[in-house]
C-alpha cells in the first residue's frame, strides 16, 4: 500500500477494481458512481460516504468540516438526488485541543444549514497520540432521486456537450499554498461549495443530463476518464475553453502541476445532450455556483475511453488518468 491508493487515479481504482469490489460484489456496487442508487420502499435514494484527512485542518476559504458536508452533498448530487441526512464519525487524536474540535463542528454545522441538510447522527472515537494526525472526519449522506431522473457514469453519448461549472484546480493550490507557505502575490481561496442547488437549477432546464460528475481527487482530468471509460465515449477537449484562474496557472507553473489534475471542491462537469447545452448553461450562469460555467468539449465515437485535447498550438495530446495524486491530503 502506498500513498498513490488514496489518491483518486489509476491506482486507486485498481485497489477497488481488485480488491474491494470482488470482495463486496453487488448489482448496487457495480454502478460505481459518486453514491449508489437504489430503491427502497419504493423511492428511489442515493447514499454516499467519503472520509477526509485533509492537512491543514483550516486553510483560505474553508476547512475540514466544509469539506466534510460539501463533499458528501456534492457525491449525492451527482447521481441527482436532492440531499437529507448526513451522518458524522470524528476520530480524534489524544491530546488534541477541545476547541480546535470545536471549531470543526462549528464549521460542520454551519456547512449542513447552508446545503439545507440535517446531520442526524454520529460517532465520535478518539485514538493514541501518535496514531492519528488530529482530526479525521467520515461523512455518510442519504437523498431522493426525483422521479424521471437518471443520471450515471455510464449515460454519456457521442455528441454530448461537456460542460464544467468553473475555473478549475482552485482547492488544491489553495491546500498547497497554505501547507508550504508559499506565495502567490494573492491569496488563492478553497472552492468548497455545496452543489446541489446548481444541479437542481440543470434538472429544471434538462431532466436528461446524462452524467455528473464532482472532479475532486484527481482533478478534471480523472472525472473524465473515469466516465470515458464507463460509457465508452470518446472525449475532446478545446485546451483554450479550459477555464484556468491565472492564479492557479502560475502556481501550476511554479509547482509542476497540471491544472487538470488538481483537485476541486465546488465544481462539477456534466454530459449533456446537444439540443440542450444552451438552455443548461444558461441555467448554470444564473446560479451562483455556476456563473462561470463553460463549454469545454464533446464526446465522440472515436477513441473510446480516451480523453485528448486540442492543444492551442494546433496538435493534439491524451489526457491521461494519474497514477496517484500530485497533491497529497487535499480532502
Amino acid at each position: 500500500m502506498v500513498m498513490g491508493h488514496g489518491g483518486g487515479g489509476s491506482l486507486s481504482a485498481e485497489l477497488v477494481e481488485h480488491l474491494f469490489a470482488p470482495a463486496f460484489r453487488n448489482e448496487v456496487l457495480d454502478g460505481l458512481g459518486d453514491s449508489a442508487v437504489f430503491a427502497l420502499g419504493g423511492a428511489r435514494l442515493a447514499l454516499s460516504t467519503d472520509s477526509y484527512v485533509v492537512r491543514p485542518l483550516f486553510f483560505p476559504g474553508g476547512s475540514i468540516g466544509d469539506l466534510a458536508v460539501n463533499g458528501t452533498v456534492n457525491d449525492l448530487a451527482m447521481s441527482g438526488a436532492v440531499p437529507a441526512y448526513l451522518s458524522c464519525g470524528f476520530i480524534l487524536e489524544e491530546g488534541v485541543a477541545l476547541e480546535l474540535v470545536g471549531r470543526v463542528a462549528e464549521a460542520m454545522g454551519a456547512a449542513a444549514r447552508a446545503a439545507d441538510v440535517v446531520v442526524a447522527t454520529g460517532d465520535t472515537k478518539v485514538v493514541d497520540a501518535g496514531h492519528g494526525d488530529g482530526i479525521f472526519v467520515n461523512t455518510a449522506g442519504v437523498g431522493l432521486i426525483p422521479d424521471g431522473v437518471d443520471i450515471g457514469p455510464r449515460r454519456a453519448r457521442p455528441d454530448d456537450t461537456v460542460i464544467v461549472s468553473g475555473s478549475i484546480g482552485v482547492h488544491g493550490v489553495a491546500i498547497m499554498s497554505k501547507r508550504e507557505g508559499l506565495e502567490f502575490g494573492v491569496e488563492i481561496e478553497s472552492d468548497t461549495a455545496p452543489l446541489s442547488g446548481l444541479v437542481a437549477a440543470m434538472l429544471a432546464a434538462c431532466p436528461d443530463l446524462h452524467a455528473l460528475r464532482d472532479p475532486t481527487r484527481g482533478g478534471l482530468a480523472t472525472s473524465l476518464g473515469e466516465i470515458a471509460a464507463a460509457s465508452g465515449v470518446g472525449v475532446r477537449l478545446a485546451e483554450h475553453a479550459l477555464p484556468v484562474p491565472e492564479t492557479v496557472a502560475n502556481a501550476c507553473a511554479f509547482l509542476g502541476l497540471d491544472p487538470l489534475y488538481v483537485a476541486n471542491e465546488g465544481k462539477l462537469v456534466a454530459f449533456v445532450p446537444p439540443e440542450h447545452a444552451d438552455a443548461v448553461l444558461t441555467a448554470m450562469r444564473a446560479h451562483p455556483y455556476g456563473r462561470e460555467a463553460v463549454a469545454i468539449g464533446t464526446c465522440v465515437e472515436e477513441h473510446p475511453g480516451m480523453v485528448v485535447s486540442a492543444t492551442r498550438l494546433g496538435g493534439t495530446r491524451v489526457v491521461d488518468m494519474p497514477l496517484g495524486e500530485q497533491l497529497p491530503r487535499i480532502c
